[in-house]
């Protein structure tokens, strides 16, 4: 026996010690060399007082083992507590959630029966940073955050997961036909990766498109990367669409951690029954083991979990074929444990090589580039008038650009909701309290100007000089002489 490989293992809430127990026991019979250290997350540490849902000691045992089988958990409900799933990936940098959904016909019902499709999904960033803030007492805000780096570690790794498991084509689904910076720059760095894979073929479509298709026709993806949001709906879509959401696994994968877990909740409604499935652990489980280098225990393990749909043998939430029929929790994992060592003979046989210990390619997952020229030569204003007008406004604004003190701003626009209402606005717009106020730097001559930070300051002091309720600004700069910012409806 070698070795054997730490790995953290949380229990969960909910189903969740059933479903891990029968995980653990069939990895114990297939010989898997691993060394789980419990730790406990979740209810009972939300409500002992801690608002994360894991003690120091648990992070402590994560950051040893760099492994972590995680179980299901419960939330509780009402305010203050935060999303454990999201507190680990961002604090440990798990920047990738991958997601297979594969469809297991004739044993598992679904209309794609040739289903096979892998979600790779960006995992800490886009509107799940949770920045969030009530602006007006109609508008309320959440910031998209798309950083290069982001983009560039999950681009990559989606490439690098696609060359080391064979499929041949990645789509990159963003909505950059709208959101022309954000997902702009997630398309962007897409194509500019893809030319260091030439092996791979690629293309680009619209979320909504590519959601529509990918409900209709799965078949026509192998790996599909995009945004956070995106991903999250997507990679749901998908497994539902193979049959069975209890069915799929997950990985969150980090350049130093990796977090493997089931993509469905603590069903707590049945827990202690003894009828939960736990396909969805079990195959996180196999994604463990791949990850740690035990491909031919990961192979073992799925061909016989594979032969045991095969014979008709499921868990209450699955619908037995004819000659089949339902098992409790413990039974199903008795079933894949007397299996161990057979192949399926319908499905095809599985075959898993290890994890490479190293990228296929020499290049790091993100390089920073060099600083490029900034320069700041305007600023958004985002202002709060509940009973304004655009031209009321934009004649208080184009005043107060210039006096008391001498900013040397000119007012270009002003919109509400991204629709430009003035100069040239309907009055069939809709307007609310919410209202952004353009405002770019003109010298004595009118001609355009580089803007100081203190100008600014000047700005907004002649606006509050006059009463006027400033609740955001943005900085509008250029990188390189490319402007960093929208410019905006009708322009």
């Amino acid at each position: 026996m070698p070795n054997k490989t730490p790995i953290t293992v949380a229990y969960g809430d909910g189903i969740g010690p059933e479903i891990m127990a029968a995980t653990l026991r069939i990895l114990e019979a297939a010989h898997a060399a691993i060394a789980p250290e419990v730790i406990d997350v979740g209810e009972k540490v939300y409500l002992g007082g801690n608002t994360s849902g894991i003690a120091a000691e648990s992070w402590a045992s994560l950051r040893r083992t760099k492994v972590f089988l995680k179980g299901p958990i419960t939330t509780p409900q009402g305010g203050g507590y935060k999303s454990l799933k999201v507190t680990i990936r961002k604090t440990l940098g798990l920047f990738a959630n991958v997601r297979p959904c594969v469809s297991y016909a004739p044993a598992v019902a679904t209309r794609h029966p040739t289903m096979d499709v892998v979600i790779v999904r960006e995992n800490e960033e886009d509107l799940y940073a949770g920045i969030e803030h009530r602006q007006t007492d109609e508008v309320f805000q959440c910031l998209k955050l798309i950083t290069r780096p982001g983009c560039e570690k999950i681009v990559r790794h989606a490439f690098e997961y696609a060359r080391a498991n064979g499929p041949k084509k990645i789509t990159c689904m963003t909505k950059d036909n709208i959101m022309k910076m954000t997902d702009g720059l997630f398309h962007r760095v897409f194509d500019e990766i893809k030319v260091e894979y030439p092996d791979i073929a690629t293309e680009h479509q619209i979320i909504d498109i590519g959601t529509a298709r990918l409900a209709t026709q799965p078949e026509r993806y192998d790996v599909i990367v995009t945004p956070n949001l995106y991903g999250d709906i997507i990679s749901d879509v998908a497994a539902e669409l193979t049959g069975s959401v209890g069915l799929a696994p997950s990985a969150n994968i980090g350049e130093h951690v990796a977090m493997f877990e089931a993509i469905h909740g603590s069903a707590p409604d049945i827990a202690g029954q003894g009828v939960a499935n736990p396909s969805g652990l079990l195959l996180s489980a196999v994604m463990m083991l791949v990850h740690i280098r035990q491909s031919e225990v990961a192979a073992r393990v799925h061909n016989a979990w594979l032969r045991t749909l095969e014979d008709g043998l499921v868990t209450g939430d699955l619908k037995p074929s004819a000659d089949g029929r339902v098992l409790g929790t413990e039974a199903f994992a008795d079933a894949v444990i007397a299996r161990l060592g057979q192949q399926p003979r319908q499905f095809k046989p599985v075959r898993y090589v290890d994890a490479p210990t190293a990228r296929t390619t020499p290049q790091p997952l993100y390089t920073r580039a060099q600083p490029a020229q900034k320069r700041m030569v305007g600023v958004d204003v985002f202002v709060h008038a509940a009973h304004a007008t655009a031209d009321f406004l934009a004649g208080r604004l184009a005043t107060l650009s210039h006096q008391p003190k001498p900013a040397g701003f000119a007012l270009q626009m002003i919109t509400n909701r991204g629709v430009k209402v003035w100069p040239g606005g309907f009055a069939e717009t809709f307007c609310t309290d919410h209202w952004r106020c353009r405002f770019m730097g003109i010298d004595a001559a009118g001609a355009p100007r580089e803007v100081r930070h203190q100008d600014i300051v000047h700005l907004l002091d002649n606006l509050v000089s006059d009463g006027l309720d400033f609740i955001k600004t943005e900085h509008l700069c250029e990188f390189d002489g490319v402007p960093g910012y929208a410019l905006g409806q009708g322009q």
